[in-house]
């Protein structure tokens, strides 16, 4: 397995200061649900350190993408869609993460779709109003604007604003633009050393990560409200068992939803851990045995308790 999750470090992999000049800081990704966010982060880089669907609610946790330059180490922090609907604990732990990430960061990329502006936008911006920091306006999804000239009159409305330091055009999925996003990045970050080994690519342990690709199946095959009630937990990581041994838990918070998560059979649930198998073997380039069983926990997306036990609410 390359590129594991490591303990911060606060010298170069060397142990010597960093050379005078290298940079170092916090970038926060944010922006309304399904913007590109998580696609924007794999592609910078260049590994699945965020899943990514079609589904809103896809990015429940702060995550921390790391890139390190020749001169920079560029820590992106990926956040979840800001909620106006705040009523269920899951909701509030979510903006919570927002604003934390928002607060932390040394620049913020906020994210909106070429053409559009909603209130979920509208709604992110006012926060970013009432932050000191530096703001750049991503605009992505350009691919899906081959006429560049339509986006004139909707540039000219939003990306005025004085709030924003740079507007960059980039489309995520494609990876149009997105040199030029990085290239302006370390001039918004502190002179510092790097704080990440320099082949890590994310702060997040390998279980944090095979039990978010096992959660991006669940969300990719399940439909209605179903996705949304469901957490993974990792309950069996043996590193020494040839293949990789990995036992995980799905909690559903109705009795009904595990057979529906299970399937006639059991043929649903086999088939969303062979995709998820096939997914983290990927990532962690070797042989996977996964072993998956369904557990019912009533109520848990509204507990602050059952939320902290999961890891789900923030601190």
């Amino acid at each position: 397995m390359s590129r594991l999750p490591a303990t911060p470090a606060a010298t170069t992999a060397s142990g010597q200061a960093t050379a005078d000049g290298h940079r170092c800081g916090f970038i926060a990704i944010a922006g309304r649900a399904n913007v590109g966010k998580s696609t924007l982060l794999n592609r910078l880089v260049d590994d699945a350190v965020s899943i990514v669907t079609h589904k809103p609610q896809t990015t429940r946790h702060k995550i921390n993408g790391i890139l390190s330059l020749p001169a920079a180490q560029l820590v992106f922090v990926d956040t979840p869609g800001l909620q106006q609907r705040t009523g269920l604990a899951l909701n509030r732990s979510m903006n919570k993460a927002v604003y934390q990430a928002v607060a932390d960061a040394d620049v913020v990329l906020f994210m909106v779709s070429a053409g559009r502006w909603q209130a979920e936008d509208q709604l992110v911006h006012e926060l970013l109003q009432q932050s000191t920091t530096p703001v750049l306006l991503v605009v992505n999804q350009i691919d899906r604007m081959p006429d560049r000239e339509q986006l004139l009159p909707w540039l000219d409305r939003y990306a005025r604003d004085p709030l924003y330091r740079q507007v960059l055009l980039i489309s995520a999925l494609r990876g149009d633009g997105v040199d030029a996003l990085l290239r302006c990045l370390p001039d918004y970050l502190p002179l510092s050393p790097p704080l990440y080994p320099t082949d890590q690519y994310s702060d997040r342990s390998v279980r944090f990560l095979a039990a978010e690709l096992i959660r991006e199946q669940l969300l990719r095959r399940m439909h209605k409200e179903l996705p949304y009630g469901m957490h993974v937990e990792i309950e069996e990581f043996d590193e020494a068992a040839r293949p990789l041994l990995i036992g995980a838990v799905i909690w559903v918070d109705r009795e009904s939803h595990k057979g529906m998560l299970i399937g006639k059979g059991g043929q649903n649930l086999k088939q969303i851990g062979r995709a998820a198998r096939q997914r983290i073997e990927k990532l962690l380039d070797t042989h996977v045995h996964l072993r998956l069983w369904v557990r019912v926990q009533e109520g848990w997306t509204d507990s602050d308790r059952l939320l902290q036990q999961c890891g789900l609410l923030s601190d």
